[in-house]
């Protein structure tokens, strides 16, 4: 959870520069600062070199995929390894579900995805 006398401090994890922009987009007209990683490889290092108050994390990217990404932010086993890990999916989410929280995703949206969903995720999770 997040300190919410400061901006949400957002990772954004997807391999698709138009959903990287569009998510950045949404969340700083929600009072965000935004992140940018292309794959899970630097989503690791953006993790390991500062602290997030969330991270929105698509499942299909190459280099690491979301599922392994997440797993290995969770193996950290420091504070930075509770972070929230929203996934970003266009898959079917009853389908997933299961697998996801067993990784350690907090939470999870579909796409295509509407700023009113992520900005409840970030009320929940980040003020």
């Amino acid at each position: 959870m997040c300190d919410n006398t400061k901006q949400p401090e957002i990772l954004i994890v997807d391999d698709i520069l138009i959903n990287r922009m569009l998510l950045g987009d949404i969340c700083t007209s929600l009072g965000c600062r935004c992140t940018m990683a292309r794959n899970g490889e630097e989503a690791i290092g953006q993790v390991r070199e500062r602290s997030f108050d969330m991270i929105l994390m698509d499942l299909e990217m190459p280099v690491m995929n979301g599922i392994e990404t997440t797993a290995a932010i969770r193996a950290m086993g420091n504070k930075k390894s509770l972070t929230p890990i929203i996934a970003i999916t266009a898959h079917n989410a009853d389908e997933i579900a299961d697998e996801l929280t067993s990784v350690g995703f907090t939470d999870m949206i579909t796409k295509p995805f509407h700023i009113s969903k992520i900005g409840k995720l970030i009320d929940e999770y980040c003020r």
